[in-house]
C-alpha cells in the first residue's frame, strides 16, 4: 500500500478542494491515512462503489451513524434495508411532495423573512434556514407539539456527535440523549395518531407503524430529521453564499427567478451539504488500480467527485448555466440515494426565491465573512447578510 501524499483531517475540514485535487492527480482511488482508510475522488467510481451495496455496505459496526441512533435504513443494506426504507418512499415521490408541502414551505418562509425584512442586517442560516427546515420535517413527520427549537436542538447534537465520531474521538452523552428525546417524540405521536380519538390523518410515523416498531420508526424519523434539515439547511446557505460571493450573480436570479434551480443545482455540485459518505469492502476487490482489503473503510468523497475535471470542466467555478450540473452526486447514488431529495430541492428554490424577494439588495455582510466549513457536513456556520430595508424602519 502506497499512501498519497499526507493531508488532515484539519486541512480536509477548512477547504478540502485543493487537497482533494491533488489526491486525485495520484490517482482516482487513494489510501489516507488520516481518514484511516481509501478515499474515492472520482465521479464513475464514487457511483460504482455506491451502487454496489453487495461490495461496499453501509452494514457495519464502526458506521457512525448507526453508533448513535441504532440501524436504519441509513446504516442497513439488502432486504432489512428495503424494510426500513420501504415505509418512507411514497410521501417522498415528488408529485406527492409538491402537492403536500408546497404552499406550506412558501408560508413558512414568508413568515420567518417578514420578521427579519425590517432590520436591514440579519443572519441567515439559523435565523432562517434552519428553522425553515425544521418546521417542514417536523410537519413532514407529524411531530405533535414538538417546539422548533426542540427539533433544531435534537438535530444538532445528533450531527455534533457524529462528526466527533468521523474525527476519532467519543461521541460524547448529548447525542444518544437527543435521541432518547426523539424517540419518545416518535412514540407519544404514533400512540397519538393510534388512538381512537387521534387526528383524523395519519402522519408519516403513524402509518410506518403498520409495518415497523416504534424502535425502527425512531431510528428512521432521527434520519429523516438529520437528513431534512442538514441537506436543506445547507442547500440554502451554501447557495445563498455562492450566488452573493460573486458579482452580479444575485441580479440574474432575481431578474430570472428562473435559474435558480439551476443556482440549486450549481450550488450542490461545487459544494455538497454532505462532502463524504462510507461504505465497507466486503470482501477484497480492486478498485481503481487499488487493491481493496476486506473490512476496509471506502469513503467516497462527494465533494471531490463533484469536482471531478473529467465530468465538469473549470471544476471549480460556479457556473449557473452548466449543462450538467444535475450529475452531481450530492444526494447520494444507488439504493442510498437521499429519499428527501425532491424535498429538499422544493424547500431550496422556494427558500431563495422568497429571500430575493423579499429582502432587495440582498448581499454578504463584509464585516461578518463565512465560507462553508466542516469534515462531514459542510455549510457557513453563519451567513451574515444585509439588504435595503424599507425607509423609516
Amino acid at each position: 500500500m502506497v499512501p498519497a501524499p499526507s493531508v488532515t483531517l484539519a486541512e480536509l475540514a477548512a477547504d478540502p478542494h485543493p487537497h482533494l485535487a491533488r489526491l486525485r492527480a495520484e490517482g482516482p482511488v487513494v489510501w489516507v491515512e488520516a481518514l484511516g482508510g481509501w478515499l474515492v475522488t472520482g465521479r464513475e467510481l464514487a457511483v460504482r462503489v455506491m451502487r454496489d451495496a453487495a461490495t461496499f455496505t453501509v452494514d457495519d459496526p464502526r458506521f457512525t451513524t448507526a453508533r448513535v441512533i441504532g440501524p436504519s435504513m441509513l446504516s442497513l443494506d439488502g432486504a432489512e434495508h428495503a424494510r426500513h426504507r420501504d415505509p418512507f418512499v411514497e410521501p417522498f415521490k415528488p408529485r406527492a411532495v409538491h402537492a403536500a408541502f408546497a404552499e406550506s414551505i412558501a408560508g413558512e418562509a414568508g413568515r420567518l423573512l417578514d420578521g427579519l425584512a425590517g432590520r436591514g442586517a440579519g443572519e441567515l442560516r439559523r435565523g432562517f434556514a434552519g428553522p425553515l427546515a425544521a418546521v417542514v420535517m417536523a410537519d413532514v413527520l407529524g411531530l405533535r407539539n414538538v417546539p422548533v427549537p426542540d427539533v433544531l436542538g435534537w438535530y444538532d447534537a445528533i450531527v455534533a456527535a457524529v462528526d466527533r465520531l468521523t474525527r476519532g474521538e467519543e461521541a460524547g452523552a448529548e447525542g444518544p440523549a437527543a435521541y432518547a428525546a426523539l424517540r419518545d417524540a416518535v412514540a407519544a405521536t404514533v400512540r397519538a395518531d393510534g388512538a381512537p380519538d387521534g387526528p383524523a390523518a395519519q402522519g408519516l410515523l403513524a402509518g410506518a407503524a403498520e409495518r415497523l416498531g416504534v424502535g425502527d420508526i425512531a431510528a428512521n424519523a432521527a434520519v429523516l430529521l438529520f437528513g431534512g434539515i442538514e441537506t436543506t439547511e445547507g442547500m440554502i446557505v451554501n447557495a445563498l453564499y455562492h450566488l452573493l460571493s460573486e458579482p452580479g450573480l444575485a441580479d440574474e436570479v432575481t431578474a430570472d427567478p428562473g435559474l435558480i434551480g439551476d443556482a440549486v443545482e450549481e450550488s450542490l455540485r461545487l459544494e455538497p451539504g454532505a462532502a463524504v459518505v462510507d461504505r465497507y469492502a466486503t470482501a477484497g476487490t480492486d478498485l481503481g488500480g487499488a487493491r481493496i482489503g476486506a473490512g476496509d473503510l471506502v469513503v467516497v468523497s462527494l465533494a471531490g467527485a463533484n469536482r471531478d475535471p473529467e465530468v465538469f470542466p473549470d471544476p471549480d467555478r460556479f457556473d449557473l448555466r452548466r449543462p450538467n450540473s444535475r450529475l452531481q452526486l450530492a444526494f447520494a447514488h444507488g439504493p442510498h440515494y437521499c429519499l428527501g431529495a425532491h424535498l429538499a430541492r422544493l424547500e431550496a428554490v422556494i427558500a431563495l426565491r422568497a429571500c430575493f424577494e423579499r429582502l432587495p439588495g440582498l448581499r454578504l455582510d463584509e464585516d461578518r465573512p463565512s465560507a462553508p466549513y466542516g469534515l462531514v457536513f459542510r455549510k457557513p456556520r453563519e451567513l451574515a447578510v444585509r439588504w435595503d430595508a424599507p425607509a423609516g424602519r
